[in-house]
C-alpha cells in the first residue's frame, strides 16, 4: 500500500492520489508493482526501498551519491496483540530522501506516522532533515511507552506469581525478558545511525535541528538506561523464581525420600517374616500361637517411628548459633 502526501495549510498534510515534487510517499508493505512505479518516479534505486521489506534489516546509514539519494533505516517498537496477551518486537523503517520527495518504507504501519498524518507531529515534505528528526523524536518516544508497559505487565506477572508458581506467568516473563532484549539491541543501533545523523550539514547548520537533535539523543538515552534497568529486574526475578521451584522441587523429593524410608522398614521385616522357611517362634507348644505375630507388628511400628522421629529431626533446619562479640580487655601496664 503506498500513499502520497504533500505540505498543506498551517504545516498540516493532504493526501494525493499519485506522486508529486516535494511530497511524501507512505510505503507499507508495498508490491513489486508499486517499488518499481515509486522508484521510478522519485529516482529511488529500488535495493533502497526493498532495504527495510527485511525483518532483519539492521539499523544503518546509506548514501547514493550518484542518484542524491539518503536512507535512514532505524529499528522501530511494534506492539503485537495475541491470546495470551500484546508482545513486542521490533521492525526496521526506512526514511530515504532527495531532492524530489520523502519515502518511507515499513512492513507495517507506524504510530509516528499516523501522528504525521493526523497532525499532532507537525511535518513539512520540503524539509526531509526535520522530518527525519522528528521521527527519531517520536520513535524514541514510543520505546519509552512501550517499556513502562512492558513494565506494568511484568508487575502483574509478578504478582500473580507471588501466589501461585504456575509454568504460563513464567513463561510471560520470558517473553517479556526477549522483547527487552530486542530493545536493548535495537536502541544500540539506533544510536549509531543518530550519530551519523548529526554530521549532516544541515543539522550542524541548523540551531533549531540541533536543539531537536538533543532533546532525541536524550529520549534515547533515557529509553536505553530504562531497557537495561528493566532487563536487569527481570533477570533477576528470573533467578529468583527458578531458585523457588528449585527448593520447591528438593523439599518434595526430601518428602518422598522419608516416605520411601519409613514404608522400606516394616516391607524388609514382613518379607524376611513371610518367606518360606521355618522362621523363630513359628510354633510354641506344639500349636501355632498369635502373640509373636502381634510382637513383631508392634516392633515394626516402633522401630517405623523410632527412625521417623530421627529423619524428621534431622530435616528441621537449625538457625547457627549466635556468638557473642569478643570483648577485648586493655592490658595493664
Amino acid at each position: 500500500m503506498v500513499k502520497f502526501f504533500v505540505t498543506g495549510g498551517e504545516g498540516g498534510l493532504a493526501p494525493k492520489n499519485a506522486f508529486e515534487n516535494a511530497c511524501w510517499a507512505d510505503m507499507i508493505n508495498p508490491t513489486d508493482d508499486e517499488v518499481e512505479d515509486v522508484a521510478a518516479a522519485a529516482g529511488v534505486p529500488e535495493d533502497m526501498i526493498k532495504a527495510a521489506l527485511d525483518e532483519e534489516e539492521a539499523a544503518r546509514t546509506e548514501f547514493d551519491d550518484e542518484n542524491g539519494c539518503s536512507m535512514f533505516v532505524v529499528d522501530c517498537p511494534v506492539i503485537e496483540e495475541g491470546d495470551g496477551g500484546d508482545t513486542y518486537s521490533t521492525l526496521p523503517l526506512a526514511i530515504i530522501y532527495n531532492k524530489r520527495c520523502i519515502i518511507t518504507v515499513c512492513l507495517k504501519g507506524n504510530p509516528v506516522l499516523k501522528d504525521f498524518i493526523t497532525g499532532r507531529i507537525r511535518v513539512e515534505c520540503e524539509k526531509p532533515v526535520a522530518f527525519i528528526l522528528n521521527f527519531m523524536y517520536g520513535n524514541a518516544k514510543r520505546f519509552l511507552y512501550c517499556l513502562k508497559q512492558i513494565d506494568r505487565k511484568a508487575r502483574r506477572v509478578q504478582a500473580e506469581l507471588g501466589r501461585t508458581l504456575k509454568n504460563e506467568e513464567i513463561l510471560q516473563l520470558l517473553e517479556l525478558e526477549n522483547s527487552l532484549v530486542y530493545f536493548s539491541t535495537s536502541l544500540n543501533s539506533n544510536n549509531k545511525v543518530h550519530e551519523k545523523l548529526s554530521k549532516v550539514e544541515a543539522v550542524a547548520a541548523r540551531e533549531d535541528y540541533r536543539d531537536l537533535y538533543e532533546d532525541m539523543v536524550i529520549e534515547c538515552g533515557q529509553a536505553a538506561e530504562m531497557c537495561k534497568i528493566y532487563k536487569d529486574i527481570l533477570s533477576v526475578s528470573m533467578d529468583a523464581y527458578g531458585s523457588v521451584i528449585s527448593n520447591n522441587a528438593n523439599d518434595t523429593m526430601k518428602k518422598l525420600t522419608v516416605i520411601t524410608i519409613l514404608l522400606a522398614i516394616p516391607t524388609m521385616i514382613a518379607g524376611f517374616w513371610g518367606m518360606n522357611m521355618p522362621v523363630p517362634w513359628q510354633v510354641q507348644n506344639g500349636e501355632t500361637s498369635t502373640v509373636w505375630f502381634w510382637l513383631v507388628i508392634g516392633a515394626t511400628f516402633a522401630l517405623t517411628a523410632a527412625v521417623a522421629v530421627i529423619l524428621f529431626r534431622s530435616m528441621k533446619f537449625r538457625p547457627p548459633a549466635k556468638r557473642r562479640p569478643r570483648i577485648l580487655k586493655k592490658r595493664r601496664k
